[in-house]
C-alpha cells in the first residue's frame, strides 16, 4: 500500500473566496462513503456509478472527472474508436498523443464529457494534458483545435467547472474557457527513468513558482499544486519548502491510486 499526503494552506489566487481548498488527487476505486470534506475531489470516473457520484456530491465540492485531452491510453474505453487517429506515443506514459482538430476524435472525447456530465452527474472535468499544446509538448499546432473543443463544451455546458492541468503557456486563449488550474511538480522532481522521489534543485523550484505566482495572479484563478513523495520525511520536506507561500498544495505518489493515510 502505497502512502499519500493530502492538506492544504492558501491559494495562489487573488480571489478571497478560493482559500484554504481541500484537495483530493485519486485516480482509483475507493468507497465513496469513506470521502468527505474535500473542496476538490478528482476521480476516474470509470470506476463510480452516477449513484456513487450523487454521493460524493453531498459530501464534497467540485467532484471533477479526470478526462485527457492530449492523450488516450489502451485501456480507455474510447481507445478503439481513435487509435488509428493519434499522432505520435507518449513513451513514459505508455500513451498516445490525440488530434483534436479530427472529427472522429473530437465525436469520441465529446462523448466521454457527456457522460460524465449528463448521465453521471459530475460538477466538472480535470483536463489533462494540456501541456501537450505548449512549445514544450509535441502539438503546439493544435492549440486552435483545443480552444474550439474548450468553447463547444462551454457552450454546452456553461455551468461546469473545468480544470486545466498545466500548460500555463496557453492560458491567454483558454483563460474564459475554464474556472481553475492545476500544476504539478513545482517543489518536487521526479525521475522516471530511475522510479525515484527527490527534491527539485533549489533555483528550479524559485523559478517554476515565481512563474506559477505571477501567472495565478496575472488571470485570477483558483489554483491547486499537485506534489509527489513516497516518504513521511519527503512531505514533510515538501511542505516545509512550501509553507511561506499561498497555495492549494496535495501531496501523493506518481501513481495516484489511493486516499491519503497520513500527514507530514
Amino acid at each position: 500500500m502505497m502512502c499519500i499526503v493530502c492538506f492544504s494552506i492558501f491559494s495562489f489566487s487573488k480571489c478571497k473566496n478560493d482559500i484554504e481548498k481541500k484537495v483530493l488527487v485519486n485516480y482509483g476505486d475507493f468507497d465513496p462513503e469513506t470521502v468527505k470534506g474535500y473542496d476538490y475531489l478528482i476521480i476516474e470516473s470509470a470506476h463510480f456509478s452516477a449513484e456513487d457520484i450523487k454521493l460524493l456530491k453531498m459530501h464534497n465540492q467540485n467532484v471533477l472527472a479526470y478526462v485527457s485531452f492530449g492523450e488516450v491510453n489502451e485501456s480507455a474505453s474510447h481507445y478503439s474508436d481513435i487509435s488509428k487517429y493519434t499522432l505520435s506515443k507518449n513513451e513514459v506514459w505508455n500513451s498516445y498523443v490525440l488530434d483534436l482538430a479530427n472529427k472522429n476524435t473530437r465525436q469520441a472525447v465529446f462523448k466521454i464529457v457527456k457522460n460524465n456530465i449528463e448521465k453521471k452527474g459530475f460538477d466538472g472535468l480535470f483536463l489533462d494534458n494540456i501541456d501537450n499544446y505548449t512549445s514544450f509538448g509535441p502539438t503546439p499546432y493544435k492549440l486552435a483545435a483545443l480552444v474550439s473543443f474548450l468553447k463547444e463544451i462551454k457552450e454546452k455546458y456553461p455551468t461546469t467547472h473545468l480544470m486545466q492541468n498545466a500548460g500555463l503557456e496557453v492560458l491567454p486563449k483558454t483563460k474564459d474557457l475554464i474556472n481553475s488550474i492545476a500544476v504539478e511538480s513545482i517543489a518536487t522532481d521526479y525521475n522516471f527513468e530511475t522510479s525515484t522521489y527527490k527534491l527539485r534543485e533549489s533555483k528550479d523550484f524559485k523559478e517554476r513558482l515565481d512563474h506559477l505566482n505571477m501567472t495565478s495572479q496575472q488571470f485570477g484563478l483558483p489554483t491547486i499544486v499537485i506534489e509527489y513523495a513516497d516518504t513521511r520525511d519527503l512531505a514533510k520536506e515538501v511542505l516545509k519548502r512550501m509553507s511561506s507561500y499561498k497555495t492549494n498544495l496535495f501531496i501523493g505518489e506518481i501513481e495516484l491510486q489511493n486516499i491519503p493515510r497520513y500527514e507530514p
